[in-house]
């Protein structure tokens, strides 16, 4: 990502050298004033404090952190004060940067020699000596020193900071790549984002689906938002503007506390990264943010051509569930039903969304063996008699022995719900008589929406029960044929259930 932020705007005024004054002669702040008033250096002028006691100086140098010079008079309220506020700058309030020089009508009392090294004063003056060209050589002399150190302390610092920055952008970036679906990916991603530029305000991650310059909402898809202002905050004709500018400049932009990120992919997409509430975003900022987002993009790029090849695994997956499905003259939509009432169910138990996830991709394959089910057996409209149902009973262990060997996590799972989703909570069941939780979790699920698909819907050899029947049913083979806590699952989440049978009705495609 490119974050070029350059505006044609005006320079702000740089702020002025700051001057305290201390001294109990009203007639040296004027002088002194009038002397500088013309008085410039790098194109910033002067403003002056002042302080007519060393008391007076103390209380203004903890109130002021960035003064560049101080004029201090030795003999104020005592023969040595300012010599005292000198020694109090330096090891008390750890002062290092201000230059002082000092200023007498008495040299006598402050031998110039013992005073500079002893209280690391920077100049020595007598007053009698300071007229407009000397102190106009004075005061560059000492502020050009200052802004000189000011610069090698700030170099320091950024180092640090920025030091500290990688650091963070390093265990951003590790807990980004951590994330393995898209959508914790983008969540992460504006989630570590925030936190390298220390805002709270609203993030958006926007998908560009249209490639041209455009101006219309339909043509941006907000894939991930964190929003601590408004909940319902969406993308309006000021954010559409800036989202074409960022697209047509093909560059990051930053205006009025709003920056518009600009990510290409290698994929050849675009993605805009929204943030709101940035008062400033200095070269430290985008230098952090490049480091960031250039570890991102490559896995940005991976994630991206690693759910096109899961994408294209579920879709095979489904499309071979809807072969077994057909055989049974079963809308194939049995299969995509069950996925998604898998994954809820899952959820509802507090499954690790991963694992959950895994369970709704393999769970298609459970009656694969079928596709070894004679039609005269899949396809009796009747009760099946004895014989009948033993070549019936032989599809799970048929499917098992199809998927068996894998080492794909999808279809290791599949093999197990295909062998295990007829078992019964009570050991009843076949293939093994497996009971409680002998039978595998996924099984334990699939048999629940299963049954639930089964009941709901028309089949070749019954017809659809009313919801009431189907909801007695459950809760009479809850802790025999069905585990209880998935089947409290299904009741606790009844209308969710109840949406994914009327998304995926069947004859639908």
């Amino acid at each position: 990502m490119s974050l070029s932020l350059f505006n044609d705007v005006d320079p702000p005024e740089l702020p002025p050298w700051k001057v305290l004054i201390v001294d109990d002669e009203e007639d040296i702040h004027v002088i002194t004033k009038m002397a500088l008033k013309r008085f410039e250096l790098d194109d910033k002028k002067l403003t002056f404090l002042h302080a007519y006691s060393a008391q007076e100086g103390k209380d203004v140098l903890q109130q002021e952190s960035d003064i560049a010079l101080v004029f201090l008079d030795v003999v104020m309220e005592t023969d040595d004060a300012g010599l005292e506020l000198a020694r109090w700058m330096r090891q008390v309030l750890k002062n290092k940067f201000s230059r002082i020089v000092l200023r007498t009508g008495q040299p006598g009392q402050a031998p110039e020699e013992r005073v500079i090294v002893e209280y690391d004063i920077n100049d020595y003056k007598e007053k009698t000596e300071l007229n407009r060209t000397k102190l106009f050589t004075t005061v560059f002399a000492a502020l050009r020193a200052y802004r000189d150190i000011i610069k090698v302390e700030e170099a320091r610092k950024y180092q640090e900071i920025y030091r500290n920055g990688l650091e963070r952008v390093i265990e951003a970036t590790s807990n980004v790549l951590e994330k393995r679906t898209l959508k914790q990916f983008f969540t992460g991603l504006l989630q570590q984002v925030m936190s390298l530029l220390q805002i709270d305000q609203t993030t958006m991650l926007i998908k560009v689906k249209a490639l041209g310059a455009v101006y219309s909402e339909n043509d941006y898809e907000v894939i991930a938002q964190i929003n601590n202002e408004d909940a319902t905050h969406g993308i309006d004709d000021e954010l559409i503007q800036l989202f074409n500018k960022a697209r047509a400049e093909k560059r990051s932009i930053f205006e009025n506390g709003t920056l518009i990120g600009y990510f290409p992919s290698q994929t050849d997409s675009v993605s805009l990264l929204y943030l709101k509430g940035i008062d400033t975003i200095n070269a430290m900022d985008t230098k952090l943010l490049e480091v960031f987002t250039g570890n991102v993009s490559l896995a940005f790029d991976n994630l991206l051509l690693n759910k096109e090849i899961i994408d294209t695994q579920e879709e095979l997956i489904f499309r071979l569930g809807d072969v077994v499905e057909s055989r049974s003259n079963e809308a194939g939509n049995h299969v995509r039903r069950m996925a998604e009432v898998c994954y809820i169910l899952a959820i509802a138990i507090d499954m690790d969304i991963d694992e959950a996830t895994l369970l709704r991709q393999a769970s298609p394959m459970h009656d694969i063996g079928k596709i070894a089910t004679p039609d005269s057996v899949l396809l009796k409209p009747g009760k099946l008699l004895d014989d009948e149902m033993e070549i019936m009973k032989q599809h799970p262990e048929i499917g098992f022995s199809i998927l068996k060997g894998s080492k794909r996590p999808i279809l290791k799972a599949a093999a197990i719900i295909a062998q295990q989703h007829h078992e019964k909570y009570d050991g009843s069941g076949y293939p093994s008589g497996l009971a409680g939780n002998s039978i595998h979790i996924f099984a334990r699920i699939a048999a629940v929406a299963d049954v639930f698909d089964a009941l709901t819907h028309k089949r070749c050899y019954k017809k659809a029960w009313p919801l009431a029947e189907v909801l007695t049913f459950l809760k009479e083979a809850s802790g025999s044929h069905l585990d209880p806590v998935v089947v409290k699952a299904l009741l606790d989440n009844i209308d969710s259930a109840i949406d994914i049978n009327k998304k995926y009705q069947d004859n639908i495609a």
